[in-house]
């Protein structure tokens, strides 16, 4: 089976880190996001994927030059202009000549699905399109999906008030296509899934969902980012097995990190540089960031090269981007972005 996979966004919730990255190159615990995508993806039988490219396309591709991420074959398809989730897909669909059912994923959930079983369940119900659902405490921010009880999807709300909302599931990101779906999505122009796709199918019958609580979570937010870190750390993300964790932390082998240093629920990615007495609670350094002598930093991201100088206390939630210099002794916490373009 063939998969799309939505990557063109800008990432603009977790900026400056997304201002040289695309989101889903960001490493989760070592390895760029796109491949924990993928890994999961392969385990399920998919062996070939369509990466829907938009905004710094060259990342990805220069990345893995071969067209193989995590075991599956890759092709690049860069969109001419933002075309919205829809168009995207039946750009990437056309391009690459699907024409039997095929998965469409967003680049930016990471997730535990059994996405096996929301095939057997989409060709189980003769759906033209099924969303997979996921349980959340505040579906607010997210496609809220009441179904009957078969499962034919009633209506598609997004993002509605939380005291509205008809269901906390959401629309989880991972969906199943029929190719006739390509056929109602305009050929041109931006057109949303959530918002113009989905709701047409629900009014012609044929928008099917399953639920799952499986493990789930949108990385598209600091805070989100840093809790995926964190639940790969603790065993919860199980898709990844990653080794060389101790007492709660993962240090690359090519970090320095002072003996004196207290790191806790952290990542020190590769070739970071950790000073004497510093304290590292829920933090992500990504590769090359140092943080001088006796800086506390907890539940902040520190870019690619960064510098947090001598006695600074960052708390959450820090966003320092790629090569900012933080002043010895600063004192920052709550909604901080630190770097520009």
């Amino acid at each position: 089976m063939k998969s799309i996979i939505l990557v063109g966004g800008e990432g603009t919730r977790l900026r400056p880190l997304t201002y040289q990255t695309p989101k889903q190159m960001l490493p989760l615990v070592g390895v760029p996001m796109i491949e924990c995508v993928l890994e999961t993806l392969a385990k399920h039988g998919v062996t070939d994927a369509v990466l829907a490219l938009g905004y710094l396309p060259d990342r990805f591709i220069e990345a893995y030059p071969s067209g193989v991420i995590s075991g599956v074959n890759v092709t690049y398809v860069t969109e001419p202009e933002p075309l919205d989730t829809s168009g995207a897909i039946r750009f990437a669909a056309t391009f690459a000549d699907i024409k039997e059912t095929f998965l469409v994923i967003n680049g930016d959930v990471l997730t535990a699905l059994n996405i096996s079983k929301l095939i057997e369940f989409h060709h189980s119900h003769g759906a033209e399109a099924t969303i997979a659902l996921h349980p959340v405490e505040d579906p607010s921010r997210f496609g809220v999906v009441p179904t009957a009880p078969d499962g034919r999807v009633i209506a598609f709300v997004e993002k509605p008030p939380r005291d509205e909302a008809p269901t906390n599931l959401i629309n989880a990101g991972t969906y199943v296509f029929e190719p006739s779906v390509l056929d109602k999505i305009a050929s041109s122009g931006r057109v949303s899934v959530e918002r113009d796709t989905f709701p047409a199918l629900a009014a012609a019958g044929s928008l099917y969902a399953m639920p799952d609580d499986a493990y789930w979570i949108d990385t598209g937010t600091p805070q989100a980012f840093l809790q995926a870190s964190v639940d790969v750390l603790e065993g919860r993300y199980a898709v990844r097995a990653v080794s060389g964790i101790a007492d709660g932390a993962w240090i690359h082998p090519s970090a320095t990190v002072d003996p004196s240093a207290v790191v806790t629920t952290s990542v020190v990615d590769r070739n970071c540089v950790v000073g004497a007495n510093v304290v590292l609670d829920h933090a992500v350094l990504l590769p090359g960031a140092v943080v001088q002598v006796g800086a506390k930093v907890r539940s902040s991201i520190i870019g690619p090269s960064a510098v947090i100088g001598s006695y600074s206390v960052l708390g959450a939630t820090c966003v320092v981007g790629a090569n900012v210099i933080v002043a010895p002794e600063s004192q920052l916490s709550g909604d901080v972005r630190l770097g520009g373009v």
